[in-house]
């Protein structure tokens, strides 16, 4: 079974090349997979795809026919499929919905930590040899309170790293974890959540009703001074809305792993071109964002598990073990 990896990078090449098993081959592929390159897929029975790549319709048509019977989706979030297209195309479509929770929920930690100490900026000022603390002011987190959007495994993860901070923690989701309820985290309702919270983490899916959750509106209700760390996907927040708060004071932390627009930026090294997107260009000129490229799941643990699932979701296929599978129908 020939399987084509697209967005490919060279730790996608060591990990899943370690779990790939003979009789199957992988060729690997730097460039996403869109409507204009999916011809690439010819001769392929599986397409192996990551967060950015654009699984429209307009895609599914062209692997459906160059004979694709197989998107594995390498990552847990599937928004940038068309999952009705696929089904009506005969693609069966499976993805990895848990590797290391521990992963991107430390990584919001991180995000957080390095904002309220500001420690992105102590960084620069010592290399230029400035050791003054002016600006740096920070504040504990604990007895804070925070809020987290999203209990599924990266939430409820996250939840338990703040509780064990000794944060008190508040939550929303539509599924109640009675486990985090056993550890005092209380379930509350949305606007409850946004007037209360010191600090609010965003671990949900996107979907319909979840686009643009934290709007201007939203803002307009949380409390000044808030810090707000987004790992889950970037079009939870609104982000125009974002830097008018930020502008207003009425965000004081801004933590993004992800960001609304970021399939034309991230994962890539840009650095000898021009910024073109003028409204990610305003956020990094507040000293009070700190973004990352996506980076949440990018720790060995997390690889393993990812390259791990990828396969067995492909053998299962192979075998016509759909049972198996962790298809995204599910």
């Amino acid at each position: 079974m020939k399987i084509a990896v697209f967005s490919s990078k060279a730790y996608d090449q060591q990990y899943l090349g370690n779990y790939c098993d003979s009789g199957f081959t992988m060729t690997f592929f730097e460039t996403r997979l869109t409507a204009h390159t999916a011809v690439t897929a010819q001769g392929f029975e599986v397409v192996c795809c990551f967060v950015n790549d654009d699984l429209s319709e307009a895609t599914i048509k062209v692997l459906k026919e160059v004979g694709v019977k197989l998107i594995a989706l390498r990552c847990a979030g599937f928004n940038n499929l068309d999952l009705q297209a696929a089904q009506q195309a005969g693609i069966t479509v499976c993805r990895v919905p848990a590797y290391s929770p521990h992963s991107v929920a430390e990584h919001a930690l991180a995000l957080l930590l390095s904002l309220n100490r500001n420690i992105h900026r102590a960084f620069n000022r010592v290399r230029e040899n400035d050791y003054s603390l002016n600006g740096l002011l920070g504040f504990d987190l604990y007895k804070k309170k925070v809020a987290v959007i999203g209990t599924g495994k990266i939430g409820g993860t996250f939840a338990r790293i703040m509780t064990g901070l000794g944060c008190e923690v508040i939550a929303c989701d539509p599924v109640q974890d009675s486990e985090l309820i056993k550890l005092g985290i209380s379930y509350v309702a949305m606007e409850q959540l946004w007037q209360q919270a010191d600090i609010i983490s965003l671990h949900c899916p996107l979907q319909q009703d979840t686009f643009h959750l934290v709007n201007e509106q939203a803002i307009s209700q949380m409390k000044p001074g808030v810090a707000l760390i987004n790992t889950g996907r970037g079009a939870l927040i609104d982000t125009k809305a974002a830097i008018s708060g930020l502008k207003s004071g009425h965000i004081g932390y801004l933590g993004l792993d992800v960001y609304e627009e970021e399939a034309d930026l991230f994962f890539e090294d840009k650095s000898n071109t021009l910024l073109q997107d003028d409204v990610f260009a305003r956020l990094l000129t507040f000293p009070n964002v700190l973004i990352t490229g996506h980076q949440g799941f990018f720790t060995k643990e997390a690889l393993t598990v990812i390259a791990q699932t990828t396969m067995a979701n492909i053998r299962a296929f192979a075998a016509n073990n759909f049972a198996a599978m962790q298809l995204v129908n599910k």
